[in-house]
Order: C-alpha cells, then sequence, then structure tokens
C-alpha cells in the first residue's frame, strides 16, 4: 500500500463513509474471505514473472520460521516456480522456540522444497547481540544474568488510550516472573539489539540467494506490512513480497487451500525473538489479528466505528481506540517502507 493510499484513506469524507456503510451493511468477517484458486493463481503467475523474467533468477530463497506467514509464502513460490526451484533458510539461536525448527522441517518436507540449516548463535554472540540487550536490561533489572529469560510486552489500547508503553518482563532461573515500564532508552537499546537477529538471518538469506542466483521471497502480511510490523533491512527486506496485499486471516485461508500441516496451521502467531513466549499481539499489535483485520478493513474502506465494531466483536468506542494506534503505526511504517533517499 502507497502512503498516498494511505493519506487518501485516513482523509474519507463522512458523507462518503455513510455511503460505504449502506453497501456494507452486512459486513462481518466473512467479507474477507477470497477465492483461494483464483487467489493462489493470480500471485503465483505473477510472481513466477517477477521472479524468472523481471528478476531473471532460477528459484526463489526464503526464511522458514515454522509459522503461517513465510508456510504460506513457500506454498505460492512452488506453485509459482515449482518445488525445485525453492530453497528455504532455518535459522534458529539460543532464544528460538525448539517448536520453530520443527514446523519449519516439517514444512519443507511437506512441500518436498530443500533446506539449509543455519545456526545462527555464534554470529550473533560474536556481534554483541546478547551482551548488548542483557547490558540494557540490567539497567532496571540489576539482576539479570544467565539462566533468566525476557520478553518485551505492550499494554492493549483498549485499556489504554494514549501512548503506547512497552513493558519488560523477566523470568528468574526459579521461574518468578517480575515487570518493569522502559525507559525509552532502555526500549530503544534492547529491540536494537534484538533487531540483530532479523538483519543476521537476512544475511543469510541474501547469501544463499546469490550463491543460486534465485530472489529473496519477503513474508510480511498486509497487516504486518502497513503497520511496520517488520525490521528495516532485516525480515523486511525482500526482492518480492507475496502475500503483503493479503490481510492475516486470508493468508489463513490460503493454508487451509494448500492443506499445510495442522501443526503450522494451529500455532498462535508468534514473534519468536525473545526467550519468553510471545503471542504478536502481546508484543505488538492491538487484538489478536482477526479482529485486527477487521478493524483495518474497516478503516480501510471508510467504514463507521459502528460496523467494525459489531463485525469485530467490539464497542463503536474501542474501534476508534484501535484506528487511533493504527494510524500511529502507520507513522512509525512510513520510515520502514521508505526506499534509500537521494539528493536527485
Amino acid at each position: 500500500m502507497t502512503q498516498a493510499v494511505i493519506d487518501t484513506e485516513l482523509r474519507t469524507p463522512p458523507c462518503e463513509q455513510s455511503m460505504r456503510d449502506v453497501a456494507h451493511k452486512s459486513f462481518s468477517p466473512q467479507t474477507l474471505l477470497l477465492d483461494a484458486p483464483v487467489e493462489v493463481a493470480r500471485i503465483a503467475r505473477t510472481v513466477r514473472k517477477q521472479v524468472l523474467h523481471q528478476s531473471r533468477k532460477r528459484g526463489v530463497v526464503l526464511g522458514l520460521s515454522g509459522g503461517i506467514d513465510s508456510s504460506v509464502t513457500a506454498a505460492l513460490c512452488v506453485e509459482a516456480v515449482g518445488a525445485e526451484r525453492v530453497v528455504g533458510v532455518l535459522m534458529p539461536e539460543k532464544d528460538s522456540d525448539p517448536e520453530s525448527l520443527h514446523l519449519g522441517r516439517l514444512l519443507a518436507d511437506h512441500l518436498n522444497i530443500k533446506y539449509v540449516l543455519e545456526d545462527i548463535e555464534p554470529i550473533l554472540t560474536a556481534q554483541g547481540c546478547y551482551q548488548r540487550r542483557d547490558d540494557f536490561i540490567r539497567r532496571i533489572f540489576p539482576e539479570f544474568g544467565p539462566g533468566w529469560k525476557c520478553k518485551v510486552v505492550l499494554a492493549s489500547k483498549l485499556e489504554n488510550s494514549s501512548y503506547n508503553i512497552s513493558s519488560l518482563v523477566v523470568e528468574s532461573p526459579d521461574n518468578k516472573r517480575f515487570q518493569k515500564r522502559m525507559p525509552l532508552d532502555v526500549y530503544l537499546g534492547v529491540v536494537a539489539a534484538a533487531n540483530m537477529k532479523q538483519r543476521t538471518r537476512k544475511q543469510l538469506e541474501y547469501y544463499h540467494a546469490d550463491r543460486l542466483n534465485h530472489a529473496v521471497a519477503g513474508t510480511p502480511n498486509r497487516l504486518e506490512y502497513d503497520q511496520g510490523f517488520f525490521v528495516k533491512n532485516g525480515d523486511g527486506a525482500a526482492d518480492f513480497k507475496p502475500i503483503a496485499h493479503l490481510y492475516k486471516s486470508q493468508v489463513y485461508q490460503l493454508a487451509e487451500y494448500f492443506q499445510l500441516p495442522d501443526e503450522i496451521c494451529e500455532r498462535p502467531p508468534t514473534t519468536d525473538t525473545w526467550s519468553l513466549p510471545q503471542t504478536q499481539d502481546e508484543f505488538y499489535f492491538s487484538l489478536p489479528y482477526k479482529q485486527m483485520d477487521v478493524c483495518l478493513y474497516g478503516l480501510n474502506e471508510g467504514l463507521s466505528s459502528e460496523t467494525v465494531g459489531k463485525a469485530a466483536g467490539l464497542s463503536g468506542n474501542q474501534v476508534e481506540l484501535v484506528w487511533r494506534d493504527i494510524r500511529s503505526k502507520r507513522k512509525v511504517a512510513r520510515y520502514l517502507q521508505q526506499p534509500p533517499l537521494l539528493i536527485s
């Protein structure tokens, strides 16, 4: 989505909103249902053209996390260029959930594609990723050290209508949990260190893409791309992004169409960045993806908060709070989506 489109959507006149509400009087999550065979054929046709002709590459490389987005992206690439031209890269590190590696292998076997395993822990250790993160954590939890775990959580926008407030949750070796709000410098330092993981993974994806003369596939869905839920020059870097126009719930629809393994389809969306388990809505989004999809669609289509609230199971006031958060995150996303700036 271009910024011009986003700005236009945010300036939808009230009269036009009323007209759209009439047109969407039966609006519900079912509105987001795809004609899966038609959509898959369209995406595959476009990806084939982008990879083989526009980019003049032999195939596709992508990181496999065991999550729904990378799994569906891989399936679409297989549909587009064939399993023999698709290579997955599995990149665990010491904070990764072992389930991610298991599901990544499961997906590769299911699609009959080749994969390579890259343990990125030694690279991250050499770069000081863990040490830098822990140094910032110890500014508010001095006792944090070996055997401790952590994650970053965000206050719910349905409970807090002002600023996004992030807190750090730590767990001691004896399973005691503590939580504190982070000063801005601590938050920035912790996240900057965590972002090294995404950039290291992308570096390895491009290494394998270069040696094979392949293109790199990006895996953000529309919700993530619109809201800036990716790392610039990390998981945000790619040669093409085949699902960036699809709402998260639509990605699940395609997973069902491709009959991907149940273990992958039933796994809750996770960041898999922190040593403590963490869902995406706990870290970044205001709501679970099904409700976020409905709210984002309603905002994009200029529907009223009351109409969207009925479809999402929220009050109109709660929808307005979510929309405020969406608009705020779009401002952050502009920088992340922006290509390098040139003088002329």
